[in-house]
């Protein structure tokens, strides 16, 4: 699993719409001001969000993004799902052998790494972040 940058705005944006009152709409320009990066780019980041249920839209001009409800559940996980999709560090051995040693060990390492990114959720990333930024 690599990361892209994209993945990376994305889970930004995901916190700092955590760390906002969760009736509040943001706009794509404050977003992307926060990030610098453009708002085209950005847009094209929360389209994805959006299409995959973690974030909801409001046009007109008071509209902007926030959180879907039941937002305190999402994790690390749901977001990089959301952006790059999952498929796997290392798929196949060199010998296709299913009993490889090395692929293996580093299914189990991808399992625990997925297992700590669905643990760890946005809502506690946002309220730290919150704690520091007083």
């Amino acid at each position: 699993m690599k990361l892209t940058k994209a993945t990376n705005y994305a889970l930004h944006t995901m916190m700092f719409l955590a760390a906002n009152p969760p009736d509040e709409h943001i706009g794509v320009a404050k977003l992307a001001e926060r990030q610098g990066v453009s708002t085209t780019y950005l847009s094209k980041i929360l389209t994805k969000l959006v299409k995959s249920g973690l974030v909801e839209s409001v046009s007109g001009a008071n509209g902007g993004y926030k959180l879907k409800p039941d937002w305190e559940k999402l994790s690390l996980l749901d977001v990089i799902k959301a952006i790059e999709g999952l498929t796997p560090i290392f798929d196949y051995c060199l010998s296709h052998n299913p009993d490889c040693l090395i692929q293996k060990a580093i299914e189990s390492a991808e399992e625990k790494l997925l297992d700590e990114l669905n643990q760890t959720r946005i809502v506690d990333l946002a309220n730290k972040w919150n704690e520091t930024s007083i």
